[in-house]
């Protein structure tokens, strides 16, 4: 009998064993759908459907920039590093172990992974890297520089590693190709496509070199360009690796064309127009509207040697706005906030200033189905009624609207809302100065743009405030000093943009929470500390179908809007380019962004 029994006991633990090892068998995967939506890209495509497969190598692209760089080290705080490191993502020069198509909202592709394996219960995540990958100088990429690159970048990088990969309890090394990053129990839904989007880099040069460094020491990359030449603050070259390892891949087919890309960098936006009207520099993302409207006039434009250009994106708008400093006193009453953004007239600066080519924005996620509209849903309130009487009473029963004018610049009935507004928080006018009823302090503030262009636009609201008696000062700073007083938040306020994408996550702690607002070099500008917004951005990183993801980024949206914690500006609802007709590029534009590695010369195909 007793035979009998532990022969039954053992059958059964080998049972359960096999059942628990069959949960745990996992498919290798070429590519990963954030919700489980099928993937636009069979496992054998060729290449992007929005790529010319046949583009021609050869020949040179040309960007401008604004600003300056001292630095070849973009993963930390020091320094202001140079465009085209991880200027666009991918990056030039290192590669991840997955990458993004244009033309879906949150699907990935294999990079230098060859496959991922997931959990069932989503607690790992396994990589097996693609065999024969190198760095530049012809050392092998290994598992062990992956791990090096996860680890030091969020425990050595830019604060917002650290909190954009919090997920991740542990990674391993299980052989030469393959390794295992752990996973927290509950971890974000998204984590599994954030993991594949960290830079590799070399674990012997950094090891070397030191990764806190921020110099111009050009790095050892993997990626399709290496840095070839530069002038510090005023160009850098990178030219296209020859034979690359990822040249073939299906993700890179059709891209990365042009044998050299320079950037060539301006302090002056004038000066920088002009150099591309006389062709120094071949594409220009358009920003001014004005500019648009009135001096795209000139010889070039005018014989069709230069193209313009204006593209629809299916992504949210990108949310640009004059933000407080919430750790500065005097922006810590919500009735203080609110009253400054009566003096912002958008609709007299649509008419005089931006020709009617810019519209309000009213969302931090403008233009998609992430936006917050109307009243809240039934399912918008189900979420909210848990936090009756932490937040603004008006998020359940009002749609959020910027104050508005008539545009003839007559703002007496905005001025007399921001009165009562300013008096209920103890600030009265004494001797035509906005002045705190009880101290006594005169109410000011300076507004610090590194853009020279937004000068005129902010200047009509400075005016606004005057005629309250606040004193505004616009204060223009380069570059480098605007980065550095940013990482230590050291302004009043500034106009700040927050792109955002049509899958939300992890980033939104980075630009909201409480944990972020007082960790220099974070990107929660605002300081903004608010438990409930901490909890929902929770909510949101952790919603396993996109419905329940659609409702918290509503919701997050009107906390923000009613939070007041800037004052939206304005947006355009398509995107303007000009380039020189040297440039070509692909018949089909994504809708999910201008692939701009997709475009290649005009030269290069007269002469293959």
């Amino acid at each position: 009998m007793f035979k009998k029994c532990t022969r039954y006991i053992v059958f059964m633990l080998h049972l359960i064993g096999q059942l628990a090892q069959a949960q745990e068998e996992t498919q290798p995967l070429y590519g990963i759908s954030l919700y489980g939506e099928p993937l636009k890209y069979s496992q054998y495509f060729k290449h992007y459907s929005y790529v010319n497969a046949k583009a021609p190598k050869g020949g040179t692209f040309n960007f401008g920039i604004q600003g300056t760089f001292d630095s070849f080290n973009p993963f930390v705080v020091k320094g202001q590093p140079a465009a085209g490191i991880t200027y666009l993502y991918p990056s030039l020069l290192f590669v991840t172990l997955t990458a993004p198509s244009y033309d879906e909202p949150s699907s990935v592709y294999c990079y230098a992974a060859e496959s991922v394996e997931i959990s069932p219960d989503r607690t790992w995540i396994i990589f097996t890297m693609r065999e024969r990958i190198s760095f530049h100088d012809g050392s092998p990429l290994t598992v062990d520089d992956v791990i090096y690159s996860f680890n030091t970048l969020r425990d050595q990088g830019q604060p917002f590693y650290k909190a954009y990969y919090q997920d991740v309890l542990k990674v391993e090394k299980l052989d030469s190709r393959c390794l295992k990053f752990i996973l927290r129990p509950d971890a974000s839904k998204e984590i599994i496509q954030i993991i594949g989007q960290f830079p590799i880099i070399s674990k012997a040069f950094y090891t070397k070199h030191g990764f806190e460094k921020a110099d111009l020491t050009p790095p050892l990359g993997n990626g399709p360009y290496k840095i070839s030449h530069f002038k510090p603050g005023d160009t850098v070259t990178y030219k296209r690796v020859k034979g690359w390892w990822g040249e073939n891949l299906p993700i890179n087919v059709g891209r990365y064309n042009f044998d050299h890309i320079i950037y060539k960098y301006y302090r002056d936006d004038t000066v920088m127009f002009e150099s591309f009207k006389r062709g120094d520099y071949d594409l220009r993302l358009e920003n001014s509207s004005k500019r648009w409207a009135e001096e795209y006039k000139f010889p070039a434009v005018q014989e069709g040697k230069i193209i313009q250009q204006e593209v629809e994106s299916k992504n949210p708008e990108i949310m640009q706005a004059l933000a407080y400093n919430l750790r500065r006193p005097l922006f810590q009453d919500i009735r203080v906030r609110k009253a400054l953004s009566y003096f912002l007239d958008f609709e007299w600066l649509n008419e005089n200033i931006f020709h009617h080519a810019y519209a309000r924005l009213q969302s931090y996620f403008q233009g998609s189905e992430l936006a917050s509209s109307g009243v809240p849903s039934q399912a918008e309130l189900e979420i909210l009624e848990r936090y009756r009487g932490k937040i603004p009473g008006e998020i359940f029963t009002s749609e959020y609207k910027a104050p508005k004018t008539d545009g003839s610049g007559n703002i007496r009935q905005n001025l007399n809302d921001a009165k009562k507004l300013f008096e209920q928080a103890g600030w009265i006018i004494k001797n035509g100065v906005m002045t705190h009823r009880e101290s006594g302090q005169p109410f000011g503030f300076e507004i610090l743009i590194a853009a020279p262009n937004l000068e005129r636009p902010l200047q009509g609201f400075v005016k606004n405030l005057k005629r309250l008696g606040i004193n505004a000062k616009i204060r223009i700073v380069d570059t480098a000093q605007y980065m550095r007083r940013l990482d230590t938040f050291d302004y009043d306020m500034i106009f700040m943009l927050w792109p955002q994408s049509i899958s939300p996550g992890n980033e939104q702690r980075e630009f909201w929470s409480s944990s972020r607002a007082d960790i220099q070099g974070s990107k929660n500008y605002a300081g903004v500390k608010d438990p409930v917004i901490d909890e929902v951005i929770e909510k949101l990183i952790v919603a396993t179908t996109r419905t329940d993801l659609i409702n918290y980024c509503r919701v997050l949206d009107r906390l923000l809007l009613w939070g007041h914690y800037v004052i939206p500006a304005w947006y355009r609802e398509k995107d303007t380019i000009a380039y020189w007709k040297r440039l070509k590029q692909p018949e089909i534009i994504p809708p999910y962004g201008i692939d701009l590695y997709a475009w290649w010369s005009a030269d290069a195909e007269k002469a293959s």
